[in-house]
C-alpha cells in the first residue's frame, strides 16, 4: 500500500478534528482554551523492545497512544491531539495496518483525542512508532516530579507489577490470564487520576520503567528521599515472597501513577479511581525499602533502563 493510498484510506477518516484540516496541509492548525498551559510529549515504541512483534496490531496502536497519554495524565493536563508518526518494515504489510488503524480508532474515541496529523516511512529493518500528544493545563496546575517535601505521603494508583506479568504472559512463560495480558497490552491512563491531582499533588509521574527506578528519579528531582513499605504496594495477585514482590516492584509497563500529598490534603474524588499510600517522604535522597517491618536493601536493578 502507497502511503498516499494508506493516509487517504485508513488515517484520513480518523482526522476528524477541525485541528487536523483533513489531513490536506502539511501541518494541524489548533486553537487552544483561553488562558491554558500547552503540555507536549513524544514517546516511541520499537519492535521487540516495547511491543513484541507478535503483538496484535490493535493493542500496539492502542499502547503507543495510552503510554503518551500516561505523561499528560502524570502532570495532571487533559489530552486534545495526537501527532503520529510511523517507521513501519516489511512486517507491517495491509492487513497489519489496516488493524493497527482500527485499534488506533478505538483508542481516540475510549480516550476523547483527536488525530491532528503525522507520516509515515517504510523499509526500516523493524517498526518504530512514534506519537506526540498535546494537552492543556490551567496555569499554575501543571504537575512535576520537583515539588515532593519532607512531610509528604507517597501513593500509587491501581496495582503494581501487573504488566510484567503480562509480559510473561505474551512470551509463552507464564499461563494465560487476559486481564494480565491487557494490563501490558493496553495499559489504561489514569487521566482522570492526573486532572484532580494539579494544585493538590506536591510531585508526581507515571510509573514507566518500574516503581522504584521512578520513584528515585521522583527523589532526585525533588531533592528528597523516600521510604517504600513493600507491604502496603498494592497488586492484583498475591505475592509469592519478598523476591516475587521485588520483581512486581521492579517491572515496567505499568503506568500507574506515583505522586505524593502533603498531609490533610483530603481524599481524593472517587471517580479519580484507587489510590493507595506506599511511603513517605524524607529529608535526604535515594530510595529505602522496609518489609515486615525491617529494612530492605535495594535490588541491583531497580527497573528498565535504556540503553
Amino acid at each position: 500500500m502507497a502511503e498516499r493510498d494508506f493516509i487517504a484510506r485508513l488515517m484520513a477518516p480518523l482526522a476528524v478534528s477541525h485541528a487536523a484540516r483533513g489531513l490536506a496541509d502539511d501541518a494541524a492548525v489548533w486553537t487552544p482554551p483561553l488562558g491554558r498551559n500547552l503540555v507536549f510529549t513524544h514517546d516511541i515504541l520499537a519492535a521487540g523492545v516495547h511491543y513484541l512483534p507478535g503483538d496484535p496490531p490493535s493493542d500496539v496502536a492502542w499502547k503507543l497512544l495510552a503510554v503518551n497519554l500516561s505523561d499528560l495524565a502524570a502532570m495532571a493536563a487533559t489530552p486534545a491531539g495526537v501527532l503520529l508518526g510511523l517507521g513501519l518494515s516489511v512486517a507491517e504489510d495491509e492487513a497489519w495496518r489496516e488493524a493497527f488503524v482500527a485499534g488506533l480508532a478505538r483508542a481516540l474515541e475510549t480516550f476523547n483525542v483527536s488525530l491532528w496529523g503525522g507520516d509515515t516511512v517504510t523499509g526500516l529493518d523493524r517498526a518504530v512508532l512514534g506519537l506526540t500528544a498535546v494537552g492543556w493545563v490551567e496555569p499554575g496546575k501543571a504537575l512535576g516530579r520537583g515539588g515532593a517535601q519532607p512531610g509528604d505521603l507517597l501513593y500509587v494508583s491501581g496495582t503494581i507489577g501487573d504488566a510484567g506479568l503480562g509480559l510473561a504472559i505474551a512470551e509463552g512463560k507464564a499461563p494465560f490470564d487476559k486481564q494480565l495480558l491487557n494490563r501490558f497490552r493496553r495499559p489504561n491512563p489514569r487521566l482522570a487520576l492526573g486532572a484532580t491531582l494539579g494544585g493538590v499533588a506536591t510531585a508526581g509521574m507515571d510509573v514507566s520503567d518500574g516503581l522504584l527506578i521512578d520513584a528515585e528519579r521522583l527523589a532526585a528531582a525533588s531533592g528528597v528521599a523516600l521510604e517504600i513499605d513493600l507491604d502496603a504496594v498494592p497488586l492484583s495477585r498475591p505475592s509469592a515472597g519478598l523476591d516475587d514482590l521485588l520483581a512486581r516492584v521492579t517491572a515496567g509497563d505499568d503506568y500507574e501513577l506515583l505522586f505524593s500529598l502533603p498531609p490533610g490534603a483530603g481524599p481524593l474524588p472517587a471517580a479519580a479511581g484507587p489510590v493507595t499510600a506506599v511511603g513517605r517522604v524524607l529529608p535526604g535522597a535515594g530510595v529505602s525499602l522496609f518489609h515486615a517491618g525491617a529494612p530492605v536493601p535495594l535490588p541491583t536493578r531497580l527497573g528498565w533502563e535504556h540503553g
